[in-house]
């Protein structure tokens, strides 16, 4: 059994060395640089904190080769605060009411409060891809 599961992680290793390979071969982290560099250049120019969009754009190119996908819940986290902006009424909005009914008091109070927990990391996700973002947009009309 140790064996199976030794041999399946050797794979996923070497599945992932390859990979790492050829990022190096086509130049990906050249090009990676690069485009921080700019992005480094036209944060400073407009006043942008650099640490911050320096580690922004490292967790962009980590999304990029981890293959991430954005996640349902902050899908619609940035759906609400898109449309109508921060609500008062979003923990409300982003519950899931049939789970919740099934829930005791104590689970509803624990549940509230995670709820709480991924909103505000999703909302502070938003708000520095918001900051980015303007960047971004700024660099597509130049």
């Amino acid at each position: 059994m140790s064996h199976q599961i030794r041999t399946s992680t050797e794979r996923t290793l070497r599945e992932e060395a390859r990979r790492a390979k050829s990022r190096i071969k086509s130049g990906f982290w050249a090009v990676c640089k690069e485009d921080l560099g700019e992005h480094l250049e036209k944060a400073r120019q407009q006043g942008l904190n650099e640490s911050k969009a320096e580690r922004y754009f490292a967790r962009q190119v980590t999304a990029k080769i981890s293959g991430n996908k954005e996640d349902e819940f902050y899908l619609k986290v940035k759906e609400i605060l898109l449309c109508e902006g921060e609500v008062s009424d979003a923990i409300g909005r982003l519950t899931d009411k049939e789970y919740y009914q099934t829930l005791s008091y104590e689970e509803k109070q624990r549940y509230t409060l995670s709820l709480s927990e991924k909103y505000l990391r999703a909302l502070e996700r938003f708000r520095r891809e918001c900051e980015f973002d303007a960047l971004n947009r700024f660099e597509a009309q130049n």
